[in-house]
Order: C-alpha cells, then structure tokens, then sequence
C-alpha cells in the first residue's frame, strides 16, 4: 500500500494509527505491522521521548474567529494528563503561549495563569519565543516569567543534540517587543545564524530542531522566516540535522526538503471543545527514526 501523503488524508489519532498500522505516515515507507505496533507501544519508548506544544494564545477574553482564547485551560490540562502518562524526557513548547491582553498587566497576568499551569507538569520545560509571546512584554520579560534564560540554546540527551531557535527579530536585526514588529516580518538575524552554524559544527550528534516560525515556506510567504533559506542552508550543510518541528501557521503540515523533516504542528487554540485539542509526544529511537504521536487533532508521522 502506498504511504499517504498527510496533507491529503483524514486526522488518524493514535488508536486509528495502530488500527492501520501498515501505514507509515508523513511521506515516508511502508513497514510490517507488527514493527510499527511495537514502535507505537508506550512501553517502547525512544533513546529520549519529547512533549510538544503549539500556539496556546491563552488569554481572559471572549473567543475571536476559530481561536476559543480561554478554552486553552482545560485543553492543557488534557496535555498535560497524557504527558504524566507518557513521561517525556522534556516538553517543549513551540510559542505563542499567550495572545493579546487589553493592556501589559493584563498579559503579565496572561503569562502568569499559563506558567502556572504549566507547572503541573512534572518535567523540564523549554520554551520557543513566538510573536504573541512578545505582543506587549520584551523577551527579557517573557523569559523571566517562564524561568528560562536565553531565547536560542541547544543541549543534549539520550544520543541526540536539540537545539532551540529565536525568529521574533525584525529585519533591521532588532529584536520584537511591544509593538514594535510586523509579524510578518520574522527574520533571524546573523549573529544567531554564526551561533547555530558553530554549534551544529561542534556536534557529531543527530539534531532536531524547535522553532516557532516556519522553515520550509517560500522566504515571500507570510508566515515564514524572512530569510529561511538562508537558515535551511545552515541546516542542511551541517549534514547531522534530522528534523524541524515548528508552530505559527496554525496547522498541520510536512515536507522533506534536502533530507531534512519539517513538521508544522497544530495549534491548541483553534476550535471549540476537548475534539479540537491538538499536542503530541516525539520518540527518537537509537536507530535514528522519529515516531511522533499525535493527540486529538495532530496528526502522527513515522520517519525511518
């Protein structure tokens, strides 16, 4: 049977994943039924196993569109039930934790009910910085209110290199905060390029990467970083980086460029009620394939 293609078939969760489990998904290759049922068991877990998390937009105020702002609450907790379950190694969350407030100690206070929330999460958190996320604060002050230090690093763990990016800078280099971006205007600037090519270079481990804008879209496409291009060069002449996984554009979408996995997730915001949750858990396995779990509306891909 042949693979389909994501962007082509109907949302599988992860009984409908194991129901067909002669389908490998998200452009990839067929496997034997039982390898895949076994790869999907939680009790097989990867080298390391990842929580992720996109585009929350919590805020205290009515629904605006399909995003339902204050339903965030109840759709994390789910998450955050699953994960205690799952046991990831870390959970990151991919921006866009919180949406606009009426004014800065509203979203202050936005920031603060998310982070407390959060906090039921019994795992190392990391955190990508999206354009909401610096509507109103600066990144000092996002950063501070969720306890992390820098807005771009990398780390180790379990045989894999992961590494975090920062794309909410303008395209004069200047970093976003309070009003001051367009946020079509996302762009990373050169000297986190020089960061993230010395560091791919000092590591011989496979990479994944986070970031919140995405890298696979045409440079002209609204939602993606301005000069990504130029990045996906950085990544691809490392030759150790095995998959992106990036939020922002609200929805679910893969592709394979130079040998390199891209995967949009999902929002949380998007839709009424627990059936339009979306959040997902990543295995990365010894042998260097990824196997990322899909909830509610997330969709599951199995990369060999």
């Amino acid at each position: 049977m042949s693979p389909i293609k994501p962007d082509s078939r109907i949302s599988l969760g992860r009984r409908a994943f194991l129901q067909q489990g002669a389908l490998v998904l998200g452009g990839l290759t067929a496997a034997p039924l039982g390898q895949l049922a076994a790869a999907a068991d939680q009790k097989q877990r990867g080298a390391v196993r990842v929580g992720l998390v996109t585009d929350l937009h919590y805020a205290d105020k009515p629904p605006g569109g399909s995003r339902h702002y204050r339903e965030t609450l109840k759709k994390l907790d789910e998450a955050v039930t699953q994960f205690k379950k799952d046991e990831p190694d870390f959970v990151v969350f991919h921006g866009d934790l919180i949406d606009s407030g009426k004014s800065l100690e509203q979203e202050k206070q936005h920031l603060q009910t998310i982070v407390t929330a959060i906090d039921a999460i019994p795992y190392p958190r990391h955190f990508v910085l999206g354009n909401h996320c610096v509507d109103q604060l600066t990144k000092a002050e996002f950063l501070k209110g969720v306890g992390q230090k820098e807005s771009y690093f990398s780390f180790d763990r379990g045989g894999y290199h992961f590494v975090v990016l920062d794309s909410c800078f303008k395209s004069d280099g200047t970093p976003y905060g309070r009003h001051n971006f367009k946020w079509t205007d996302a762009n990373m600037p050169a000297s986190e390029l020089k960061w993230l090519k010395d560091d791919l270079q000092q590591t011989k481990l496979p990479t994944i990467v986070f970031v919140h804008q995405p890298l696979d879209l045409k440079d002209t496409d609204a939602h993606a970083v301005k000069n990504s291009s130029e990045v996906r060069k950085v990544l691809e002449s490392a030759g150790n980086v095995a998959a992106v996984f990036q939020g922002h554009s609200h929805r679910n979408k893969y592709s394979e460029i130079g040998g390199i996995h891209y995967c949009t997730m999902v929002a949380m915001v998007e839709g009424s009620g627990p059936t339009n949750n979306g959040y997902s858990t990543l295995d990365v396995y010894a042998d260097g394939s990824l196997m990322l779990n899909g909830f509610r509306k997330q969709q599951d891909y199995h990369w060999s």
